[in-house]
């Protein structure tokens, strides 16, 4: 059984506990002389002789040993950690309740879209109505594809609870042990200072009276006793409890693994909500999910109402889809994402007759590959330069499409034509640059660049990664110039 030593204070074991080492010799065959000196030291008279450790060294030494080992554990400390952890055991305990309503608003969208195809069957003929009935068959083969996902969730959610309750047993027994190796180890070091206060006593008798040869052989009983005393204290070791706290740190790393996968199974419920309401809605987004791409709303059949009479708006979205965050001048059917768009879904609202639809990316929008190292190594240079054209100015078309330099510095954004310079800034809040919004020839290589207020081009680059990665430039040698360098009211 594991022992625990309690808390005793350090100067009155220093004071009280005299240990002894069992590997002790003594040079002579007789017991030495002490007396007491100030402070209650125990100090030994001169002899002539003097080839081994003095007791009192061999003392000393014993006692620090001691010290030490009582600091390895503290019964108050593994207390409150068993505490932390009956309270984690608690939260995921109430975590796991909460994750039952997305399936059931899952349920509810595909009964209302069957029972929709269906009415729809009824007034259906030929071809249309065989797309209608495979349709109701794909609708079956996605609510028993839920079904599936709901009892995985339900049986993840009876492994998180089973660990927990074991988790709260353990921590319950282990309280328990600590508990009564306390009262244990309490009783046997008191018995332990007993012995060490008679043997105190017994040296004092023996300095006082040399020659009694029956108190030298109490002495050596005493040693002895305090020998047993001193493993009795070695055997106050935290191995049963150290074995304890690994295996709750293993539960642990069990329940971090079935909460991550129990998150990546609610986004992918999320995600197949979302196809599910994308493919009853009457418009879709065709194009790539990453960046560097183009995104554009089309009719999904011809009963929808026409693009170019609607109102647009597109939005960001946040990857739980808690905060939507409205994207300025992005009133267009196309819309190319741009580095703020990376982990977000994007959403675009259709007003059209009083009537409001609203269309999701499926998932969040990716990085561009090898983007991310070409950045870099722009951000090694001193200044990135890239061959522009420009399409606006100040919102006027321009016709010319001549070659310009834009070089974005670590302290300003240089705009120029061979030796003629358009347009010169250093960082500050008024300036804005971001993905070209609106129209656009093409608005995956464009951006849009205010200098300061009142004057602005829209500059079209010779690729999609340089457009992106002079924005990611940008933005970061404006941060280290304290500005947030985005576009007209983005939230950075």
């Amino acid at each position: 059984m594991t022992k625990i030593s309690p808390d005793i204070d350090e100067t009155m074991l220093k004071e009280s506990i005299v240990a002894v080492s069992a590997d002790v010799s003594f040079a002579s065959d007789h017991f030495p002389k002490y007396k007491l000196g100030p402070d209650n030291q125990i100090l030994e008279e001169p002899r002539g002789d003097n080839s081994g450790p003095s007791l009192k060294e061999v003392v000393e030494r014993e006692t620090t040993q001691l010290s030490k080992q009582h600091k390895r554990l503290s019964v108050r400390d593994l207390a409150s950690k068993f505490d932390k952890n009956l309270t984690a055991a608690a939260k995921f305990a109430d975590e796991a309740k909460l994750r039952e309503v997305a399936s059931l608003e899952g349920h509810v969208l595909l009964k209302k879209l069957r029972d929709a195809l269906e009415s729809l069957r009824g007034r259906m003929a030929g071809r249309n109505k065989e797309d209608v009935e495979k349709a109701i068959s794909m609708v079956e083969a996605l609510a028993v594809k839920l079904t599936q996902k709901e009892g995985e969730l339900i049986q993840e959610k009876f492994e998180v609870k089973k660990l927990a309750n074991f988790l709260k047993q353990a921590s319950e027994d282990a309280k328990k042990l600590v508990n009564q190796e306390k009262s244990f180890a309490c009783a046997e070091i008191e018995s332990a200072r007993a012995v060490v206060q008679r043997f105190g006593e017994a040296l004092d008798e023996q300095e006082k009276n040399p020659e009694n040869s029956q108190k030298t052989q109490e002495v050596e009983e005493l040693v002895e006793e305090v020998q047993e005393a001193r493993r009795i204290k070695f055997m106050h070791q935290p191995s049963k409890v150290m074995d304890m706290e690994h295996e709750l740190r293993a539960l642990r790393a069990q329940i971090r693994e079935k909460t991550i996968f129990s998150v990546k199974l609610q986004k992918e419920l999320a995600i197949n909500k979302r196809a599910e309401e994308n493919k009853s809605c009457m418009f879709v987004l065709h194009g790539s999910e990453t960046l560097g791409s183009c995104l554009q709303l089309k009719p999904r059949s011809d009963n929808a109402p026409s693009l170019s009479q609607s109102s647009i708006q597109w939005y960001r979205l946040s990857s739980d889809e808690n905060r939507k965050e409205v994207i300025s001048g992005a009133n267009k059917t196309m819309y190319a994402p741009e580095p703020l768009d990376v982990g977000r879904i994007l959403q675009a609202d259709i007003l059209s007759n009083g009537q409001k639809i609203s269309v999701t990316t499926a998932n969040p929008i990716d990085s561009a590959a090898g983007l991310a190292s070409y950045v870099e190594t722009l951000l090694r240079k001193s200044s990135s330069e890239f061959n522009v054209f420009i399409s606006r100015i100040n919102g006027q078309d321009h016709s010319l499409r001549s070659t310009h330099s834009f070089n974005i510095g670590k302290m300003r954004i240089k705009l120029c034509r061979g030796w003629i310079t358009k347009s010169r800034e250093n960082y500050s809040t008024s300036m804005l640059l971001c993905g070209a919004r609106g129209d656009a020839n093409a608005p995956a290589k464009s951006l849009f660049w205010q200098p300061r207020k009142g004057h602005s081009y829209v500059l079209t680059f010779e690729s999609e990664r340089d457009r992106n990665a002079a924005i990611m430039v940008a933005r970061k040698h404006a941060l280290d110039c304290s500005v947030m360098l985005g576009g007209p009211d983005d939230e950075m």
